[in-house]
């Protein structure tokens, strides 16, 4: 979040995936999407730990908090999926 009052809203999603190459995948996948800059929230990404990836999201209002909170999931369920996809 580029400059401004401090974040008011706080989430952290630790996210329980079924294996550790999958954690490992979605830290690879978020990484560089928690890297861009995007306005009145910002992300960071705790590394895999075992089979637990940890997201954390700040938000300046709960527009903000919403709209980062259903972004990242889509992204993590994207990932899933085509992860899915690739090994059929």
């Amino acid at each position: 979040m580029s400059e401004g009052p401090p974040p008011v809203w706080s989430a952290r999603l630790d996210l329980h995936c079924a294996s550790a190459g999958l954690a490992e995948a979605l830290t690879r996948t978020l990484g560089p999407e928690v890297a861009r800059e995007v306005p009145r929230a910002r992300a960071t990404l705790g590394p895999a730990d075992g089979a637990t990836v940890r997201l954390a999201i700040e938000a300046a209002d709960t527009g903000a908090m919403r709209a980062a909170t259903n972004t990242y999931l889509g992204w993590i369920q994207l990932a899933v999926a085509t992860r899915r996809a690739a090994a059929r």
